[in-house]
This record gives C-alpha cells, structure tokens and sequence, in this order.
C-alpha cells in the first residue's frame, strides 16, 4: 500500500450525528432560515447511468436526513439536479448554468472523469466549489490550477498499490490489464506499471474499453490469448461485469481483479458465475454488514448500508462518495457563516480545504496541497462469493 498521507491531529467528529452537530457548532446564525443549494450533475441517462442512478439516489436519502435531522439551525438543504447524458460537453453546460445561479453555494460532479477535468477552467474562473466524484487525478492536480475543485474517489496510486499487494500475495507474477479509455485509464495504468516494475509483476497484454462499448469480446480475447496468471479490469462496473462474463467464455481460468472504480451493485446478478472469487479494493463500506461495528464511525456507515438498501432494495458501492461529498458542503456552509441569507462561495472553499472527516465512505482529508480527500485506509479487499461481495478473510 503506498504511505499515508499526513494528517493535521484534529478531526471531526466520525459520526453522522457528530458531524451534523459539528454544523450546529460552526454554523451561529439560528436567524437564517435561507435554504442551501447544492447543485448536482450526474450521469443520469447514457452510457453511465447506472452509476448516476446511484449518486442521484444517495443524494435524495442523504438530503432527507440532514433535513429531517433538526442540526441545520433551521436551513433545509435543496438539491438541483442536471442530468449531463454522460457528455463531456452537456457537462460543461450545466456547470455554467449552476455557476451562474447565485443561490447555489457549491456544486456535485458525478462519475465521468473526462466531465470533472473538461469543467475544472469554468469552476475556477467561476471561483464555485465544486465536489467531483470522479475517480482521476487530473481533476484535482496540480492544486495550484484548481484551487475550487475537490474530489472523494479512490486515487489510482492507491488503488494500484492495495491490487498490488493482493497479487503479490496470490503468487502472481504476469497480467493482462484491461483499462477505461479515460483519463481515469490511463493514470491507473501507469499507476500499475509503476507497482508491478517494483513487485516484479509482467504485464503480457493491455486493452481499454470506452465508456459506451456494449460488448468486450474482442479485447477479453486478446487478453486472455496471452494466458496470464491473472486480469486486472480497471474500468467502470458495466464494463467490468461485461468483461468478466466474456473472459470466462474465452476459457479463461486465471484469476479476476477489480479496482474501486469498478465498485457497483452489492449483488453480482447475471454475472455472479463469471465473477465468482474475484478480488476487489473497495470501501469497507460496501460490505459493512459484514463488519462489527466496534467504533462511531463504523456504525454510522452500517446505519447508512442499512437506510440505503431499506429505501432502494439493494447497495451501491459508489453511493456512500455522494453521501459523504453533501456532508462536506453542509458543513462548510454552517462554518463558513457570512451575512445571513447571502452565500459565500470563498469562505465555503477555504473551509473545504482544511475539511476532515470519518465519512461513509471511510477516513477524508483535505488540506491547501491536496484537494483529494480518501485516504489509503479507506480501501480493503472485497472477494466474490455466492453471487456478492464480501469482506475478504
């Protein structure tokens, strides 16, 4: 696993509980009935609706219960929601209309990495806070150029280097890698080659897979003709779940790894067979059920499994990003302050900057030279049993 990032020692409170009241603590001004808008654009139609479908139901859940919490002084949070088809350019658009709305104090971006890093110019020459959600590190670095922009999803340095070690565990020394064709893709496999040079680990073949492709058979087939030990799928969950599925009808018996970016339903459905022990890095919280809740922050996130399966009949691993992304605006809203019923777009940005919290998702820092706020220790490995994912023994 590569080094943890340093931290400052004090830290939020771990709990949602403890995190609402923090906003109660900072926020002083019971006067202001004004609502918090907090614009979201998702990934609701197109090729990664799916994904979108789970940020838009994350935001709903996590909304109704900051507001029906009473810890917001009187405020109601409202979400506006654009749906950007999945299109960078769509993206583009809906981030300069919500920029331009100035009751909005700060923005969501969804999934789509090329989206996140095509609006990070409008954000910043909009001066708007605005939480991505996509996975690349090209949303928030260099810093210096992207001084608006923050982003929850698991760094591809540090989703390589848990892969990494799973591998060298297993004994496996050649790969074949399958990547998104996104900037998210190219960074993790640069990011792996880096791990495996040092690991010792061969990678015999690569291909990458768009967005929109329905059907994998042709890379899966060159990947699986180089007969490595094993198949690193570094792309979205459809594509992952398609992969598995055509790499099986290749006769392929290696093993089968998934980076977090590849996280989706709890349950593997159709592709349960195909998927069967296959390693993953995820967040424990996609299989808090599987966990003893010993700490605060631990219950808090099994609460969450537990209201988000009870609302929509299943999990989501990407879920608890968006979730964690509404907490970190609310509380730099409330501690933000600034005359009542006026929105201060830079105090909420100095506030997202130095944000710490033990999220959802898992342990989140942000400081002024690193925008990107999962930690390494949020990761642990999943495996495939009986059609789901499950904590790893």
């Amino acid at each position: 696993m590569t080094p943890f990032r340093s931290a400052t020692a004090t830290a939020l409170a771990s709990t949602l509980l403890a995190t609402m009241l923090t906003g109660c603590q900072f926020g002083g001004q019971a006067q202001d009935n004004t609502p918090i808008f907090i614009a979201a654009d998702l990934e609701l139609s197109g090729a990664a609706a799916g994904v979108g479908k789970a940020y838009r139901q994350a935001l709903d859940l996590k909304v109704d219960q900051l507001n029906n919490s009473g810890a917001l002084n009187g405020r109601r949070i409202e979400l506006l929601v654009k749906d950007n088809r999945s299109d960078a350019s769509e993206s583009l658009r809906n981030i300069a209309d919500f920029s331009n709305d100035k009751r909005v104090s700060a923005i969501i971006m969804g999934g789509c990495n090329d989206c996140a890093v095509g609006a990070v110019r409008t954000v910043n020459e909009k001066q708007i806070p605005t939480v991505a959600l996509a996975a690349a590190g090209a949303v928030t670095s260099p810093v210096a150029d992207r001084r608006y922009v923050f982003k929850l999803a698991p760094n591809a340095a540090d989703n390589a280097g848990a892969l990494t070690v799973e591998l060298r565990r297993r004994n496996i020394r050649t790969v074949g890698v399958l990547r998104s064709d996104d900037t998210y893709g190219r960074e993790g496999l640069q990011a792996l080659r880096g791990e495996f040079d040092k690991a010792g680990i061969e990678v015999l073949a690569e291909a990458s897979v768009k967005g929109t492709d329905t059907e994998v058979d042709r890379q899966s087939g060159t990947l699986a003709t180089a007969a490595p030990q094993a198949l690193v799928l570094w792309t979205p969950p459809e594509q992952a779940m398609l992969a598995a599925n055509a790499v099986r009808r290749t006769g392929f018996k290696g093993a089968l790894f998934l980076d977090a970016a590849a996280a989706g339903d709890l349950f593997l459905g159709a592709s349960g067979k195909a998927a069967e022990r296959a390693t993953m890095v995820s967040t424990q919280t996609m299989v808090i059920d599987d966990v003893i809740a010993t700490t605060p922050a631990k219950a808090a996130r099994r609460q969450w499994f537990q209201d988000y399966t009870a609302r929509f009949g299943g999990y989501h691993g990407s879920s608890s990003f968006a979730a964690d992304a509404v907490q970190l605006i609310v509380d730099a809203e409330l501690r933000a302050g600034g005359p009542a019923g006026q929105v201060d777009r830079e105090g909420i940005r100095d506030v997202l900057e130095t944000s710490q919290m033990d999220g959802l998702s898992g342990p989140i820092r942000m400081t002024p030279d690193n925008h990107s706020g999962l930690m390494p220790q949020a990761l642990t490995t999943l495996v495939a049993r009986n059609g789901r994912w499950r904590l790893a023994s």
